[in-house]
């Protein structure tokens, strides 16, 4: 299993009127956990687009607001890989609040297409690479 912690400040304009995280803005969230995550390891999402020609397009999201994100607060997103990818990688996403309670969480399903022919493949060997010592 791989964990990783990111911090990140609230903005005004991310939230709504009562300076609360927007909920559309929640994905951008699991976003900057995942690339930050990936980024860790040694894994870019621009090298894995430029270098390697692989996207990674989102399949399925499953969220759970628990309590609000709140205008200028400091929040950690914890980004968690539980398995191995093999055809799809899953992320699992909890974010805390500054007290470090958990107040939102989701699972994050993408799967991998080769750029040049437009195919699902499976997880490029250079990710599992940097993935398999963590498990």
């Amino acid at each position: 299993m791989y964990s990783f912690d990111f911090k990140k400040r609230l903005r005004y304009g991310e939230t709504d009127m009562m300076g609360y995280l927007y909920y559309g803005n929640y994905a951008q969230l699991y976003e900057i956990g995942r690339v930050e995550a990936m980024r860790n390891i040694g894994l870019l999402y621009r090298d894995l687009e430029l270098v390697y020609r692989i996207m990674m397009p989102v399949v399925h999201v499953d969220a759970r607001f628990l309590l609000p994100a709140k205008y200028d607060e400091e929040l950690t997103i914890r980004t968690i890989l539980s398995e191995l990818p093999t055809k799809m990688i899953s992320f699992t996403n909890e974010v805390y609040n500054e007290e470090q309670r958990l107040i939102h969480s989701a699972m994050v399903k993408l799967f991998f297409i080769d750029m040049d022919t437009d195919k699902r493949v499976s997880c490029p060997e250079y990710m599992l690479k940097k993935l398999r010592p963590l498990f």
